[in-house]
């Protein structure tokens, strides 16, 4: 289903904010498909983005027992979801044979095992110079708050940090003084702030 242009499921969409279909969606006018499609073949999706200088949406998915994603999204395209994969189900048996296939759209990165990442940010704040440029994701199952080094539109690098807190990371976001700010996802909840080094 994520992959068929007539159904809604495992998409994400595009729309006015009075509702309406735009007429530039990729998939407008096209037989059997919906209008309000941006992208096609994607599982689970927990974040989103928008690259502070390209302006293009980048996003991230939960795989099933591995094979999480970062994914930037480019009008139209199929990311592949299930006829693709770096993961395995639940279960153990195989999702596809399939890492890649010709007309699918290649994650930028791949988690295996999952971390199962939530929350997304690009940071662009001065609070801490050296991150500057990083692309920011939680990590619920990996207990951590993920730095991604970009170059330009490729990730090159991945950090791990505050592994030692011992709680799921639910959302990233930088706060209007630079700094970064955490929710985490626990009965009681908490909101945390990090000051710079």
């Amino acid at each position: 289903a994520a992959g068929d242009p007539g159904a809604l499921r495992g998409k994400p969409l595009r729309l006015h904010d009075d509702g309406s279909i735009p007429a530039a969606n990729p998939l407008v006018g096209r037989t059997g498909a919906r209008g309000e499609i941006f992208t096609l073949g994607h599982r689970n999706a927990q974040g989103r983005a928008v690259h502070p200088q390209t302006g293009t949406l980048w996003s991230h998915e939960h795989g099933a027992r591995g094979g999480d994603e970062i994914n930037r999204l480019a009008p139209g395209a199929d990311y592949g979801w299930p006829r693709v994969s770096h993961g395995v189900e639940y279960s153990g048996a195989a999702i596809s044979p399939h890492r890649s296939l010709p007309g699918m759209i290649d994650p930028l990165w791949v988690w295996t095992p999952s971390i199962a990442p939530s929350g997304m940010a690009f940071y662009t704040g001065a609070a801490y110079p050296g991150w500057r440029g990083s692309l920011f994701v939680g990590a619920r199952a990996g207990q951590a708050l993920v730095r991604l080094e970009l170059d330009g539109d490729r990730i090159v690098r991945e950090e791990r940090l505050l592994q030692g807190l011992g709680h799921r990371i639910r959302d990233v976001r930088q706060g209007p003084s630079g700094r970064l700010y955490l929710a985490i996802d626990s009965a009681a909840g908490a909101i945390l702030s990090l000051d710079p080094a």
